[in-house]
């Protein structure tokens, strides 16, 4: 069946074809109607879940680590501030090994006051211990509900899966509702090997003297390192059984390219038409979406970038104090490579700003211009 749905529905189908059981949530714009959606949708039946109103994200997601620990599959949404005051709870969730899952509509935060899209939010969480999955389209999204939650019950951690406000949050698209029966061969009911039970008592996030601390930290990285196959594992399944699949970065056009444009999330779909015109004047463009951030896609990223010239990274984030949150990762990541391509960092969009294709084409022909970056990020599409 298809359906025209905006982002935030897609999230709130998602769920839906999940079987989602607990639902805790607090409204913060724009995220706002998924948690209406879904409160629609456990009031009609179609969704048999508890859903939970809460007075903050931060009570949200206390709920959420109460039912998981339970053990019920759980789902909760936010956006900007609503995820900062989460950030403590954030720790918790992924520290006890629960498999929740979080919908995050990327919205620049405060101050000034904005509720248009940025990732700022969601990347100033990166080192809270859950894996980070970025949508572009409003099919990916509902796809990617589903496939974090199988995700996260394998690996035991929490998934936070983050789409743009107001590109998808807000805008309608055609997508391809799947057959409940295959979506519960897909994901199958949650049955996890520990819960909250008084017939047989377990404790989750006591306190842990330094003998023991350090063996859990270890045993979280692990995990998190295993979920990066696990995750294009999961995917290659998805694709069989639905016919789509997203990869943990997607490269377009990158064979022989001189120069590569890499992004995340709707700023993709713009990078797409743009090296397709730049192709058809001779200049040799591709363009990476970037799809997994948590853990980082390090070795996908070097088997596409190594023979590339130059890399243009374009981030609808920034880092103060350093600059695009994606390029620096890049360079982090690539430092120890030897003939390694140079890595030029652009800040676009911020504020939810449109990156239209001339700021695109501005960013090939500046990183065209230079032999070298001359500076750590170079802000494009600011007003003059």
């Amino acid at each position: 069946m298809k359906k025209i749905m905006v982002g935030n529905h897609a999230v709130s189908w998602g769920v839906m074809l999940a079987r989602a059981q607990v639902i805790s949530a607090y409204p913060i714009t724009p995220q706002t109607t998924i948690v209406e959606e879904l409160s629609v949708l456990c009031a009609d039946g179609r969704l048999k879940a508890k859903f939970i109103p809460v007075e903050s994200e931060h009570s949200a997601m206390a709920c959420c680590i109460g039912a998981s620990a339970a053990g019920v599959r759980t789902f909760t949404a936010t956006s900007s501030q609503g995820l900062a005051l989460m950030h403590e709870m954030l720790h918790w969730a992924s520290g006890a090994r629960l498999p929740i899952v979080m919908a995050n509509v990327n919205r620049s935060l405060g101050s000034p006051w904005n509720i248009w899209g940025e990732q700022t939010d969601s990347l100033s969480q990166r080192d809270t211990g859950w894996l980070q999955l970025y949508c572009e389209s409003n099919q990916e999204v509902l796809d990617t509900v589903i496939q974090a939650f199988k995700i996260a019950e394998e690996v035991r951690l929490p998934v936070m899966l983050v789409l743009d406000a107001f590109f998808l949050s807000h805008t309608a698209e055609p997508v391809e509702i799947p057959e409940q029966s295959l979506v519960d061969d897909f994901l199958p009911p949650y049955q996890p090997e520990f819960r909250l039970d008084p017939a047989e008592a377990h404790s989750f996030g006591c306190l842990t003297p330094p003998e023991y601390f350090m063996e859990f930290r270890y045993k979280i990285q692990q995990s998190m390192i295993q979920s990066k196959g696990v995750t294009q594992r999961m995917d290659e399944e998805f694709g069989r059984a639905f016919g789509r699949k997203y990869g943990l970065i997607e490269a377009y056009r990158c064979a022989g390219a001189d120069l590569v444009l890499l992004t995340s999330g709707t700023i993709a779909s713009t990078a797409r038409v743009v090296v397709d015109a730049l192709r058809e004047k001779g200049r040799k463009v591709g363009m990476v979406k970037v799809r997994l951030f948590r853990p980082f896609p390090k070795e996908e990223l070097w088997a596409v970038l190594r023979d590339a010239k130059k890399v243009a990274v374009v981030d609808r984030n920034v880092s103060f104090g350093v600059g695009g949150i994606f390029a620096h990762e890049i360079r982090a990541a690539f430092c120890n490579e030897k003939d390694r391509p140079p890595i030029y960092s652009y800040i676009a969009g911020l504020g939810g700003r449109d990156v239209t294709p001339p700021v695109l084409n501005d960013v090939v022909y500046q990183t065209y211009k230079r032999s070298q970056p001359e500076e750590q990020s170079v802000w494009v599409g600011m007003r003059s």
